[in-house]
């Protein structure tokens, strides 16, 4: 990412890229079962998503907390993943 890239708008571009794969990857198999390469490849999305919206969230808490976005990281899957929903 340069300098001149907003942060937010980078992981929020990646989101809708990930989103788009994964809405390809259900509609491709409407009606048939996912293989096991594609069904890995669909939880691993789902994972990913989650922890670049975990990280975004954070951003958001920590600007209108008046504290640094840069210093929110991307937390770990089994972290991210443990959260009850």
């Amino acid at each position: 990412m340069t300098a001149n890239q907003d942060p937010d708008a980078t992981l929020r571009h990646r989101i809708n890229e990930l989103v788009e794969e994964e809405h390809r990857l259900e509609r491709a198999h409407i009606g048939k079962a996912l293989d096991g390469d594609e069904k890995a490849r669909l939880d691993a999305l789902a994972v990913e998503l989650d922890r670049l919206w975990d990280l975004l969230r954070q951003r958001d808490a920590r600007r209108r907390a008046g504290l640094d976005v840069d210093a929110a990281e991307e937390r770990s899957a089994s972290v991210v993943e443990g959260y009850r929903q």
